[in-house]
Order: structure tokens, then sequence, then C-alpha cells
């Protein structure tokens, strides 16, 4: 699951050119980890970007 639960950042897609100007599609996956954090008042287990973790859209439980 590479989906933020806060900010809806996912899987973006692209293509890939190497030295030779092949070019093949790639991906890049967004850093989600899998949190402990308050979500309407109670703690819950959610997936989280590390942006929104550093910038403090979501408050972590402890």
């Amino acid at each position: 699951m590479a989906k933020c639960e806060f900010c809806d950042k996912s899987v973006s897609f692209g293509i890939q050119i190497s030295h030779s100007h092949r070019r093949t599609n790639r991906t890049w996956k967004p850093n989600i980890k899998r949190v402990k954090a308050i979500v309407d008042g109670t703690p819950r287990r959610v997936h989280v970007c590390t942006r929104c973790l550093r910038s403090g859209k979501v408050t972590r439980a402890v």
C-alpha cells in the first residue's frame, strides 16, 4: 500500500532514459511509514508519508 492517508501521495510513473537513450517505464514510490497516530481523538495505525510526519500534519501516539 504505497499511499499516504493524509495527503494522498501515491506512486508516480515516468520514463527512465539510459545512457544509450533507451526508454523504459519506471515508478517512483513515496516514503510511506506505518505509524501509530491520533486520528479523531483515538490512536490508530495509519500509512503516512514522511513529509506529513516531518511537517506536523500527523500527531504520533506514544
